[in-house]
């Protein structure tokens, strides 16, 4: 299978947003291009870990511009970690958010794969992140100043309140608001919420 319809459909497996008539305008990125990706993901060329952190509170004016949104607030953690192993870099996600009309903290998480080169948006770089068993999945770009993430999904599996079971399960599927968010970087511990893991919560809070 020849790479420019591979690459749409592993996007689509990911979020699902790639279009057949777009597979001659979509290639796998180069390493060097997957490297300085992750550096200007990061502020710096990774380690052993790394951290990066975004945020939005959505006040009422933008909500009052876009009557549809059904987010109301969204926190993304992006991770890396080397594996001693294979000697490569491992970047996972935690997403977090609150609705507009709805009580509780939802959550979803998963592994962050291939980097894509979308030639029809200036050769943009986009990385696609996935939830394990068909969960749907986002896409994370960064503003040309990388003060920001730019995220977009068509369904994304969630839970409630951190609670990874059948009941709490749900989706977050995009609407005519929903599709596209632009969230701030920021200081890692404003994502400290989104980890459970205590070793973890502490190499975050030393970053």
């Amino acid at each position: 299978m020849k790479l420019a319809l591979v690459l749409p459909l592993a996007l689509a497996a990911f979020v699902g947003v790639a279009h057949a008539e777009d597979s001659d305008k979509v290639r796998e990125t180069t390493n060097a291009e997957a490297d300085a990706f992750n550096a200007r993901l990061y502020g710096a060329t990774p380690g052993d870990k790394a951290y990066a952190c975004f945020v939005r509170r959505y006040d009422a004016e933008h909500l009052a511009r876009h009557p549809k949104q059904k987010v109301a607030s969204m926190k993304l953690l992006i991770s890396a970690e080397a594996d001693k192993e294979d000697k490569r870099l491992h970047n996972s996600f935690r997403l977090g958010f609150r609705y507009r009309h709805r009580s509780g903290d939802f959550d979803s998480s998963g592994s962050c794969g291939s980097h894509a080169v979308l030639l029809s948006q200036g050769d943009e770089v986009r990385m696609g992140c996935g939830v394990d068993c068909e969960g749907g999945g986002i896409e994370v770009a960064l503003s040309k100043d990388n003060k920001s993430a730019i995220v977009r999904l068509e369904q994304v599996r969630v839970w409630q309140n951190n609670k990874p079971d059948d009941e709490a399960e749900q989706s977050l599927v995009a609407g005519a608001d929903d599709k596209i968010f632009r969230l701030d970087r920021t200081d890692t511990s404003e994502c400290a919420g989104l980890v459970t893991d205590r070793k973890e919560l502490a190499a975050l809070r030393h970053k």
